[in-house]
């Protein structure tokens, strides 16, 4: 799908999302419209796969026809549904039902349908607890359609549920129903409902440009960037996952063979929902990925619990942003707990440090971590300075990147990405300040791919660049008391430029000497006209 194509199909469904929600939510419409596109994808792969297993059996049916093959099928051959069902699970991971597809569920919505409504809550009920040979229980608990913001009674529930299907159903209906296609979308329509959002928008979306920069940075390898990427990541952790952008980011750099399994973790319940859907809406196997729900910085999931160090989960890959500065709660279980017990609690205004750290703990030896937190991280005195100590005399800080201000949706405050190992090469550390490499906008400043490609090549080669990138030695870091501040070590401020104070007098003196000339001449007409001549002052 070109780039043109992709924008045109975000364009028409934000369009329709803008016309149909009337005076619900942006947040509460995202959830019901993004639901819909990940049905027509499921439904579409689906149908597909149906297609070429049932090969010449499958229905051909006349163009006004407007019942789905599938369906057809299932009528003709019903002592060979378990069969065919226990086939699809095999190769696909998942069953639809002919009368939950998309195809089905549209045309309902174009007839208006009063059994529109109950036949999506069967859909989705079906989807989440028989479809999938992985449960997928709760993957529409956000979506109420039994809501009030959607009529005040079935009737009326049903006929906006029709307006906005068949609406999107026509939207999209000149579309590829692929992986790349749909997922774009799915994105595209996260960052634009993102965008209206404001601070909301920092629970489940890290803009593009910035999971460019992190996912580029772990799929180098770690002991020698310079080499290029790995062939694979058997495994990659987001512990703070939010809609799995970031995570899907990173797959995208190494194709969809390249990474063995994904591992997230995720709060909000409706972010977790829309993370699993993503997903899927990706192409990403339901036994390829496991997304928790859960809290991080509890360590809430049983399967990152584990005490036999045999079986702990160790990534090639840790990436995430999680909530900056975030208000937590330490206590003296977790003073004990495996992930703090070598580095002390971070303050419990700012979990900041706790989030790192859970990550780092499940960073293999030869793995890459890159975490974008809040600037504080890299100067904050009392437990910070502690945490931050420890990390540089073990090497495991290998890269501090510090980006522009504006880049968020939540927060207009600048950030940074550290850079971390549990192996580290090299015994210094790299800065570098791209505070200054920017395309400003109305609402957020932008990277552009220039400025992404800058971060990721002097990452790689570990370049200095007067202003711009430096390696700093941690004899000089020790001196600054552990101190990170970027403008300590990279200062983007120019030099004043050297005044050479002869050649500066010289240049008065002439200027003098030319204005005491044109004063004479100027005098000299004035005695012809018989007026006062004008006084010459203190030149000399």
């Amino acid at each position: 799908m070109t780039e043109q194509d992709l924008n045109k199909l975000g364009t028409t469904l934000w369009n329709i999302a803008n016309e149909l929600r009337g005076t619900m939510d942006a947040d509460d419409f995202r959830d019901y419209m993004l639901s819909f596109l990940f049905l027509r994808y499921l439904s579409g792969n689906y149908e597909a796969s149906a297609k070429k297993e049932l090969g010449r059996d499958y229905p051909q049916l006349e163009d006004d026809d407007k019942r789905a093959p599938l369906a057809v099928w299932y009528e003709q051959n019903v002592e060979d549904i378990p069969a065919f069902e226990k086939q699809m699970r095999r190769k696909v991971h998942y069953v639809i039902e002919p009368q939950h597809l998309w195809g089905s569920i549209a045309e309902l919505a174009r007839n208006q349908h009063a059994d529109l409504l109950k036949t999506l809550q069967q859909g989705f009920k079906y989807i989440e607890n028989e479809s999938f040979e992985n449960n997928f229980q709760g993957l529409f608990s956000e979506i109420n359609l039994d809501s009030d913001k959607l009529g005040k009674d079935y009737s009326a529930r049903n006929a906006k549920l029709s307006d906005i299907i068949k609406e999107i159903a026509k939207g999209i209906a000149d579309f590829s129903n692929d992986s790349d296609a749909l997922g774009d979308a799915y994105e595209y329509l996260i960052g634009e409902f993102a965008a209206g959002s404001g601070k909301k928008a920092g629970e489940f979306y890290t803009p593009q440009q910035l999971s460019s920069i992190l996912s580029g940075i772990v799929t180098l390898d770690s002991q020698e960037p310079a080499t290029g990427k790995k062939k694979k990541l058997n495994k990659v952790l987001d512990f703070a996952c939010g809609s799995g952008s970031l995570l899907l980011n990173v797959r995208n750099q190494l194709g969809p063979h390249g990474v063995g399994k994904i591992y997230g973790q995720e709060k909000n319940i409706t972010t977790y929902n829309l993370a699993r859907m993503n997903m899927l809406l990706h192409g990403v196997k339901d036994s390829e990925f496991e997304i928790h729900h859960g809290d991080s910085l509890l360590n809430d999931w049983d399967f990152l619990n584990e005490m036999n160090p045999a079986k702990k989960l160790e990534c090639d890959a840790v990436v995430a942003n999680p909530p900056f500065s975030y208000r937590w709660k330490p206590n003296e279980a977790l003073s004990e707990d495996f992930r703090f017990k070598s580095y002390g609690l971070a303050p419990k205004s700012a979990a900041d440090f706790a989030f790192l750290l859970h990550g780092f703990h499940f960073l293999g030896d030869e793995g890459t971590m890159a975490i974008i937190l809040p600037h504080g991280v890299l100067f904050r005195g009392g437990a910070e300075a502690r945490i931050r100590t420890k990390l540089l005399k073990d090497n495991n800080i290998d890269t501090v990147i510090g980006l522009p201000a504006n880049l968020f949706f939540s927060t207009g405050i600048p950030v940074c990405i550290l850079v971390l190992k549990k192996c580290k090469k090299y015994d210094d550390v790299l800065f570098i300040n791209a505070s200054e490499h920017f395309e400003k906008g109305k609402r957020q400043n932008h990277l552009r791919p220039k400025d992404i490609d800058k971060i990721i090549d002097t990452y790689q080669f570990r370049k200095e660049d007067k202003r711009y990138a430096r390696r700093v030695s941690m004899e000089e870091i020790e001196k600054n008391d552990y101190n990170l501040n970027i403008s300590r070590y990279v200062s983007t401020a120019k030099p004043e430029p050297v005044i050479d104070l002869p050649t500066v007098h010289g240049e008065l003196t002439d200027h003098e000497k030319d204005i005491v000339n044109a004063t004479n001449k100027h005098n000299e007409f004035l005695n012809e006209l018989g007026l006062a001549p004008l006084p010459l002052g203190n030149i000399k």
